[in-house]
């Protein structure tokens, strides 16, 4: 996690690495680690009924300005922890003889679902108050508990189901809805409705076509990317944490990414610590969060690029209606 604090906070980056893993005692395949996807694949580890990994971590970070600092009493955590489940796991970590920093934090294998994140966090007592937060690793790694191999997954998860009667008896209330977003779980998922507009499967498919077809296709592809946007802006915003001191706390994983990919258009002018406050006070007191709708629907259309989408499909409207009337 980022965390933004009223107060002295490492400025160098702070970043983690899985050294290996253990499962119940066996060492796991260094296959099953992947550095640059930052993910452990534990699906297929072996063996069918573990109960325990075991994670060997170090981590890197800005020894000289953690040295130079006001800080004391400095503590680096590793946090393992799942939202569906709600489940967290943390070790402390130890200092080596080379300044690093190296420990072992443990997956109970019971409390885990699906994909579990591995954050460090970086405590210390500052101006004579314990435990606050001043750094945390800059991106979080993955433990896939489902994964064969150890790659990591895309953004958002396309299903294709139908309302009416598929497997997902939760979404029949939608049945006339195209596409619905979830973006309550680990995952952000995009489910298509296969039995709303006949045709639509195959026109999101296809490639090539006409001017018009190739139009309608990308207008409605930014139509369902701009209402991912709305969902995934709004869930992130609305699951934000605060510290102790009542400090808004940077989400990971994509929360965070959507996060500081649009607040700049949500809240233009004001960093990402001021903007969390900014929206954690609007939503708390009610004030001015209506308004600040316009602005998000502004962002996920920007990043959706509708504006280039509608005036392509007008173009080539415009330019069919002209070659029939003069056929």
């Amino acid at each position: 996690m980022t965390v933004a604090f009223p107060y002295p906070v490492l400025f160098g980056d702070v970043t983690v690495k899985v050294l290996s893993v253990k499962v119940d005692g066996d060492e796991l395949p260094y296959t099953m680690i992947s550095a640059s996807d930052r993910t452990v694949a534990l699906h297929r580890a072996g063996r069918e009924s573990w109960e325990r990994a075991r994670l060997r971590v170090a981590v890197d970070f800005p020894q000289s300005e953690l040295a130079e600092g006001p800080w004391s009493d400095v503590v680096f955590l590793a946090v393992l922890s799942e939202k569906s489940t709600n489940a967290r796991t943390t070790a402390v970590l130890r200092r080596t003889g080379d300044g690093t920093v190296e420990g072992a934090v443990e997956l109970d294998r019971a409390r885990h679902h699906d994909r579990v994140t591995l954050a460090v966090s970086v405590v210390a007592t500052v101006g004579d108050v314990p435990g606050r937060l001043i750094g945390s690793a800059k991106d979080s790694w993955y433990v896939d508990l489902r994964a064969s191999a150890p790659e990591r997954r895309q953004e958002i998860e396309i299903v294709e189901a139908d309302f009416r009667k598929g497997a997902h008896e939760w979404l029949r209330a939608y049945q006339d809805s195209a596409w619905v977003v979830d973006a309550t779980g680990d995952m952000p998922t995009v489910y298509l409705n296969t039995g709303s507009v006949e045709g639509l499967m195959a026109l999101l498919h296809s490639r090539g076509g006409t001017p018009p077809e190739r139009a309608l296709r990308d207008m409605t592809h930014s139509m369902i990317a701009q209402d991912a946007w709305i969902a995934m802006f709004h869930s992130a915003a609305g699951d934000l944490d605060t510290d102790e001191d009542g400090t808004p706390i940077m989400p990971s994983g994509w929360r965070e990414a959507v996060l500081r990919s649009m607040l700049p258009d949500v809240l233009p002018g004001l960093q990402p610590a001021d903007a969390l406050h900014e929206i954690l006070q609007r939503r708390e007191k009610g004030y001015g969060w209506a308004e600040l709708q316009t602005s998000v629907q502004f962002a996920a259309g920007r990043r959706s690029r509708n504006s280039r989408h509608l005036t392509t499909a007008v173009r080539s409207l415009g330019a069919a209606s002209e070659t029939g009337a003069t056929r």
